[in-house]
């Protein structure tokens, strides 16, 4: 599912001129079934398809230690990147450092 994920978030990037920021809700996730290696790979593939981007802000809702593990281990393969990335346990939080209004974040 994360690859089909992936592809859609660079098809979308690759047709579109302008940087796309994003909300990731992994709230409703009931089990993460991931390795180093997976979020590695995904990271990597992430950084190259982004490098001759602006900077794009990746936010990600997180309501287990499972999930925030593995955003914290991409937003650190991802850092000193056009990528972004931020785990966020509160919408408004995050809704905030998108420059956006909470209501864009719907439950």
């Amino acid at each position: 599912m994360i690859n089909e994920i992936v592809a859609f978030i660079e098809a979308v990037e690759k047709h579109n001129r302008e940087p796309l920021n994003r909300f990731s809700d992994l709230s409703a996730l009931d089990a993460v079934d991931l390795n180093f290696d997976f979020v590695f790979h995904v990271a990597l593939g992430r950084r190259l398809s982004a490098a001759p981007m602006s900077v794009v802000k990746s936010a990600f809702y997180v309501t287990t230690p499972a999930s925030t593990h593995y955003v914290k281990l991409h937003a650190m393969l991802t850092d000193y990147s056009p990528l972004h990335v931020a785990l966020f346990t509160d919408r408004a939080a995050a809704a905030k450092w998108l420059g956006i209004p909470i209501e864009a974040l719907s439950e």
